[in-house]
């Protein structure tokens, strides 16, 4: 039949293309509930809860971070959190997010929405003065916010994903880094290096007193032993050895 000859190849690329699309792996979604204490000194002094959901491409996430016990009533911080975007070959792409923080009698707001994975607006409430240290968003394009990157860090994997995770934030001001590293068999579960790297925004005091820190996080099965959970982080902090303590 006439047009034969050139439908043949296209039918057959056609077929190649769909079963190399059925060939490739279904990403799961997945809900995490994810609950720590804040430990400094060997004293609790905050907690951090954080939802999040990926469904298909899409993720959503909410956080609190919040000082509690006596350093709670020493002063009152806390964090509320939401951001969200898509999920895709385990990498997150914020689409928008925004934190509410209290410190004491002082409240502020700020909001980022994302462009094709670039900030295109960033938004303070109080309006702030711009710092000649501040970072341009233009130019912070692949960067993720501190929420996903929590995220990324604290929830539920499959064995051969733990401690391969290197992301860059941006938090409306300031660039910074973190990254997993060097998995190390612990019993069931496994060990790895991490690393917090302050990069650019940060004032000079700031980048004077440390850059680095360093710090161990540990999985150990969930559960029904199906994939791992973080269930502790242990560092050096400006205010001595801290840890996150999953509860």
């Amino acid at each position: 039949m006439k047009g034969a000859p050139m439908n043949r190849p296209f039918r057959i690329m056609t077929t190649f293309a769909l079963l190399g699309a059925l060939a490739q792996p279904v990403a799961a979604d997945q809900t995490d509930h994810i609950a720590f204490d804040v430990v400094l000194k060997g004293i609790k002094a905050g907690e951090l809860v954080i939802d999040g959901k990926i469904q298909g491409n899409r993720y959503g996430v909410r956080g609190v971070m919040q000082t509690t016990g006596l350093a709670g009533a020493i002063k009152k911080i806390r964090y509320d959190a939401s951001a969200d975007g898509t999920f895709s070959r385990g990498r997150f792409s914020p689409r928008s997010t925004a934190v509410s923080a209290q410190r004491g009698n002082s409240r502020s707001k700020n909001a980022v929405i994302y462009n094709a994975g670039v900030p295109s607006s960033v938004i303070h409430e109080p309006p702030r003065t711009p710092r000649s240290s501040d970072v341009d968003p233009a130019k912070q394009g692949g960067t993720i916010d501190p929420l996903t990157a929590l995220y990324a860090v604290l929830r539920d994997v499959d064995r051969d994903e733990a401690c391969k995770l290197k992301v860059t934030m941006f938090d409306g001001t300031k660039r910074s880094q973190v990254a997993l590293s060097s998995p190390q068999a612990a019993g069931d579960g496994v060990v790895c290096s991490g690393e917090y790297r302050r990069l650019a925004g940060f004032s000079d005091k700031d980048m004077a007193e440390k850059t680095r820190f360093p710090f161990t996080l540990t999985y150990a099965p969930t559960p029904d032993g199906q994939r791992l959970q973080v269930v502790e982080i242990s560092t050096d902090t400006i205010l001595g050895k801290g840890r996150l303590k999953r509860r």
